[in-house]
């Protein structure tokens, strides 16, 4: 009797779970409040250099006349804007500001050594405080992506530490480094102390988000893992909107950055309240622990569980703790399963790949979209808010069609739409900017969806041995598509509608390439490699009934089906 069983008394989703799942979403909108705060902290307004003739101490972004732009700045007839990081070469003498009807340009351009910004939109950012403009534009897609990396690192280390020392510890330890280093990131004196503060609250997110997350997924029965895997995601979703919200009050970059961060002190208090994983502790042989967990649980929800139940969680918890003994790591009958063992047979290396590429263009067109909002005109905080706010359309639409329409309907179909929206943003003219917006948010809500479940249609996939291999795996690869997105955004200086468009080409592909996975709604999940090996070919399966398995053990061979099966199983 495992403690599924035990949930069977407690009830899959009773008073108990209900009090501290909904304790532990609220820090999945502190999360989002630091991965989507660097749209703000690191804006770039409009710009264009200070001129020799003009006083550094006075000067204004709008106090240089429009009709001067001309004499002064080279125009470039590709984007269609003045080159803003350059000016004519020319003694700028009343004279000549006021009688030149075209610009001296015998003298060539001197490059800008001092930049004035328009402050209408934002009061500051890093950028207009350390001049991350021109030549120094990409430092803004460094930080954002040397975050992601961070996310990345986050999601190896905690994830591994959370497996060793418990879920509990690593998420306290996870809030108060997320706190000091998000304070710190705030109060740099300079660029490269902010990137790596940064970087390391990148990293927390992971401890603080995932590891949230798996205490959830840990106390819910199964009838109730979708509903409260989506509905996690949904506080993101909330703390998505929030941050515009708070933007919207707070104009100075340092300050909200210490307001983002300030929240993490309440979650805090939850070590008084959030408990450690009964099923890591049962794993791990802290049996009375466990126990002690499970009768406040039944208490609270008004439930009895009868003794033998304790009996056999005790016997079940003793025989594990023996198994891994005899079966130390290193051991000869024990082979830790790796990446590679998705890659060498035929079958399952085409899904595998194919599912590799899927999570880099959910991951890469997710966050492209989400910190694109600056370069899609009109509103800037009203564009962030709607983006963050078609989210929540896009997870209810999953809880009512996932079980129902199938997970490859629903995975190819939004990343069809989302493809398809993004890329009719060519044909819309310039002066429909709210045309290019909408289609955008179209975008943005049906990849939100397809993110969501590629999550689901990867674990079922993957098979049983190897499934936390190939989540890892997908999880580094979903980091690389975000870590690239800051670049791509860089694109829409050159071509608004360009990050668009690219995405769009990237989800377009991706959901037609989608269509080659086999379905698993209502399909058992497989266990071993030969069973993810066969897993959607038909034609082999039959092979297999009627050939009595010679066709399995000439797919896998059989020592390594039995390894599989025998060593790796979890």
């Amino acid at each position: 009797m495992g403690y599924d069983d035990v949930i069977n008394y407690l009830g899959d989703f009773g008073k108990y779970q209900k009090q501290i799942y909904f304790l532990l979403c609220l820090p999945a909108i502190s999360c989002a409040f630091h991965k989507l705060a660097g749209v703000f902290l690191l804006a770039r307004p409009e710009f264009r250099c200070v001129l020799p003739f003009e006083n550094n101490l006075n000067v204004t972004y709008d106090s240089f006349p429009a009709l001067y732009w001309n004499l002064t700045y080279p125009y470039d007839a590709i984007t269609g804007k003045f080159q803003k990081c350059e000016y004519y070469n020319v003694d700028y003498t009343t004279d000549y500001l006021e009688s030149a009807m075209w610009p001296a340009t015998e003298n060539g351009t001197t490059k800008c050594s001092h930049y004035v910004y328009d402050r209408s939109k934002y009061a500051n950012s890093a950028v207009t405080e350390w001049d991350m403009v021109c030549a120094r534009g990409l430092l803004t897609a460094t930080s954002d992506s040397l975050f992601m990396f961070g996310v990345l690192l986050g999601s190896i280390v905690f994830g591994q530490m959370s497996d060793k020392y418990g879920r509990k510890p690593i998420f306290f330890a996870s809030l108060v480094i997320q706190v000091v280093f998000g304070v710190l990131a705030g109060v740099a004196p300079e660029y490269f102390t902010y990137t790596i503060s940064r970087m390391v609250v990148g990293a927390t997110t992971s401890g603080v988000f995932l590891v949230a997350y798996v205490i959830a997924m840990e106390m819910v029965g199964s009838s109730y893992r979708l509903f409260a895997g989506v509905a996690m995601q949904m506080f993101f979703s909330v703390g998505f909107m929030l941050t515009a919200g708070f933007a919207y009050f707070i104009h100075d970059w340092r300050w909200l950055q210490i307001a983002l961060t300030l929240p993490g002190l309440l979650f805090m208090c939850y070590h008084w309240v959030i408990p450690e994983s009964a099923r890591w502790l049962l794993s791990k042989g802290r049996k009375e622990e466990a126990i002690f967990i499970i009768e406040k649980a039944a208490h609270i929800n008004r439930v009895n569980i009868p003794s033998e139940v304790y009996d056999n969680l005790i016997e079940e918890a003793a025989e594990r703790e023996k198994k891994e003994k005899n079966h130390s790591p290193g051991s000869a009958e024990e082979k830790a399963p790796t990446v590679f063992d998705l890659l060498r047979y035929p079958n399952l290396r085409r899904k595998t790949l194919l599912i590799l590429f899927d999570w880099f263009v959910n991951s890469g067109v997710y966050y492209g979209l989400s910190w694109n909002t600056n370069n899609l005109g009109g509103n800037v905080l009203l564009n962030f808010m709607i983006s963050g706010a078609v989210e929540i359309p896009g997870y209810s639409f999953l809880l009512f069609t996932l079980n129902r329409w199938g997970r490859r309907t629903i995975l190819c179909g939004c990343m069809l739409v989302a493809g398809i929206a993004l890329l009719l943003t060519i044909a819309v003219p310039a002066d429909k900017n709210w045309i290019i917006i909408t289609f955008a948010m179209v975008g943005k809500l049906a990849i939100t969806a397809s993110y969501g479940t590629i999550y689901i249609f990867s674990a079922e996939q993957f098979p049983t041995v190897v499934r936390n291999v190939g989540l890892g795996a997908s999880s580094m690869v979903a980091r690389v598509g975000g870590i690239l997105a800051p670049y791509l955004n860089l694109l829409g200086e050159v071509w608004r509608p360009l990050p668009l468009v690219i995405c769009g080409a990237l989800a377009f592909l991706a959901g037609l390439l989608s269509l080659m996975l086999p379905e698993t709604l209502n399909k058992p999940m497989p266990e071993t490699i030969a069973d993810g090996e066969l897993f959607g070919k038909r034609t082999r399966n039959d092979d297999v009934a009627e050939a009595g398995g010679e066709e399995l053990t000439r797919i896998v061979p059989q020592e390594k089906t039995n390894s599989a099966t025998n060593g790796n199983a979890k």
